[in-house]
């Protein structure tokens, strides 16, 4: 009895079949996910084993009116610049910033849709890479000149603020959590003013 065994050759074919497969394929898949994105509903498609939608309460939030969040102000926020689509969705400020950014977005979603598909898929409580400055500034090239009166000097008014303090946005505008004030963009008070104590000592231990 005689047992096959694969020449170079062939092992060779194998590996470049693999690798023409693998080039064709992942420009493919990356242009149809970017298609797929654009809609928030296929952001929040997966469902949990009981059949609970992803993310439905974020979602309900998002999408609620009046506006209870930050996420929700920008979901209906509308941006002349871009017309041909003014409203903001999911993927504009989770889809990561340039070609490493999107990468690793691409990645991380597609490692996310196979644990779904085998079935053993948790909800995340926390984001695996935050958003970071960069995220933000896609649309925030400068900070707003007329802000609302805080009843103090405005944060970003102050020069020393517009710096590299180790803050990112997202620790002061925590776009998801409900609770925040209106008319502050739903800044959490309590929240910031911890941020606050970081650098200064009148705001440590809950003084105000």
């Amino acid at each position: 009895m005689s047992t096959e065994r694969s020449t170079p050759g062939s092992s060779r074919s194998i590996l470049i079949g693999m690798v023409v497969l693998g080039t064709v394929m992942a420009p493919t898949g990356w242009i149809v996910s970017d298609a797929l994105e654009r809609n928030n509903d296929f952001c929040t498609a997966c469902h949990h084993a009981d059949g609970t939608p992803l993310h439905i309460q974020i979602r309900r939030d998002f999408d609620g009116r009046p506006v209870h969040s930050l996420a929700g102000l920008h979901a209906g926020a509308r941006v002349p610049e871009r017309a041909l689509r003014p409203a903001t969705r999911c993927i504009d400020c989770h889809g990561g910033v340039g070609l490493v950014g999107r990468a690793r977005i691409k990645a991380l979603a597609a490692r996310d849709a196979l644990v779904w598909l085998t079935g053993d898929f948790e909800e995340p409580t926390e984001m695996k890479h935050p958003l970071g400055d960069a995220d933000c500034r896609q649309c925030h090239l400068r900070f707003e000149e007329t802000l609302p009166d805080f009843g103090a000097e405005p944060f970003h008014s102050l020069a020393v603020h517009n710096v590299e303090l180790g803050v990112d946005c997202v620790e002061c505008h925590r776009a998801h959590e409900t609770g925040g004030a209106a008319e502050i963009y739903h800044l959490q008070p309590d929240h910031v003013q911890a941020q606050c104590a970081r650098c200064h000592s009148e705001f440590q231990g809950g003084e105000s």
